[in-house]
This record gives structure tokens, sequence and C-alpha cells, in this order.
């Protein structure tokens, strides 16, 4: 079961990132092959996801410099967006950071408003664990109609 906890683990993680991953497959696999253990599932997911979000607040705080390569991993129009969304709602727009659209960007911004690591964090956390908690009572709520 290890093998399994790193896996959602590092999935969640990864799903944080600019990577195009999708953490949510991984947990409801997971989930279909053991029901019972879904709190420790919903732990583990949510801690890599914030975890991933967690290494784009660092990118934010420390690489905006080189915003004009061709690598980074932000267009000029979504970072623009999303500090508009952190200018209009501050830090709790962090409770967002889950979106599939503009979450990143949210999280990556919070590193160059230099958001204290811990209120990012904390409300990061939150968003990310109540976004869980809806993937796994939605997939419980579709295997029960199966």
């Amino acid at each position: 079961m290890i093998s399994a906890y790193l896996s959602l683990f590092f999935s969640a993680f990864l799903a944080a990132t600019l990577l195009p991953f999708y953490s949510e497959v991984v947990l409801v696999a997971l989930l279909s092959a053991h029901p019972d253990l879904w709190v420790m599932l919903w732990l583990v997911a949510t801690l890599g996801n914030t975890a991933g979000a967690a290494l784009n607040w660092l990118l934010g705080r420390y690489f905006l410099h080189f915003q004009g390569r061709r690598w980074f991993p932000f267009s000029e129009d979504a970072l623009g967006k999303a500090q508009s969304w952190f200018q209009r709602y501050g830090v709790w727009s962090l409770l967002l950071a889950w979106l599939p659209v503009g979450g990143d960007a949210l999280t990556f911004v919070a590193g160059v408003m230099r958001v204290h690591f811990a209120v990012f964090w904390l409300l990061t956390l939150i968003g990310k664990g109540l976004r869980y908690l809806a993937v796994i009572f939605l997939a419980e709520q579709f295997a029960s109609l199966l």
C-alpha cells in the first residue's frame, strides 16, 4: 500500500505544478480498490497537491526575473490575470488554488507577491483539501449508482 500512497502523492504533486497531470484519476482508482482508506487517501492527495503548489510559490518567489525566457512556465496573460485576482481578493484567492485554470498561476503569484509561507500553506491546504473531499464524495455517489 506504500507504493499506492507514493503514486498518489506524486501524482497530486505533479498535478499542482505546470505539468499536465490529473491526480483525481489516481485517487478514484485507489478509492475503488480501497474505499475504507478514504481518509488516508484524502490526506495523501491533499498534502501532495499542496506541496506541488508550494513549488510554484518558490518559483514565484525566486524565479520571476526569468519571465521573458521561452521556458518560463506562465504566459504574460495568465500571470496578469492571476495578479489581478490576487490584487482584488488578496490572500483569500488562494482558497481557489485548486481551480484547473488559473490555480497554478495563483500559487506562483503568491510567491511573487511574497505572501507569508504559513498563510499560503494554510489557505492552499484548505482549498485543495475541500476539492479532494468533493472528488471523494462524487466518486462514492457515482459508485453507488453502479
